[in-house]
């Protein structure tokens, strides 16, 4: 069981895998961070001051958080535009891909078109 643990663990996607869990943590922490220190309070600012994980609604003891759940939607939607950007900017530095060219035919396919042709002008 240890070994094929150990295979486990060795193989190439697990630990690309590992790499990409810790890397969208950290990337997480500054998409946070811009979304929470930079831009929602330019947004507080566009519609008046308001600050969204403030707004609530009570009915008596039980407060529905709808400030919060706006919160999560922008936090959302900032990431999604913040990983299409760099996706896109990834995608735009890649070449684009040249068609390979045809390899050349064998020598004996050569000669016998090249045959075909002298037998098909006699004819004419």
């Amino acid at each position: 069981m240890l070994k094929e643990f150990r295979d486990f663990i060795n193989r190439g996607n697990v630990i690309d895998l590992a790499v990409a869990v810790i890397i969208g943590g950290a990337f997480g922490a500054i998409v946070t961070s811009l979304v929470n220190d930079v831009i929602m309070p330019l947004v507080g600012i566009i519609l008046g001051g308001v600050d969204f994980t403030a707004l609530a609604i009570t009915f008596g003891e039980a407060q529905i958080l709808y400030g919060n759940f706006i919160q999560a939607i922008v936090n959302f939607l900032i990431v999604a535009f913040v990983i299409f950007m760099i996706v896109r900017t990834i995608n735009k530095m890649k070449k684009p891909v040249e068609p390979a060219a045809p390899a050349a035919p064998p020598e004996d396919i050569v000669l016998l078109t090249e045959i075909r042709d002298l037998l098909k002008n006699r004819q004419q």
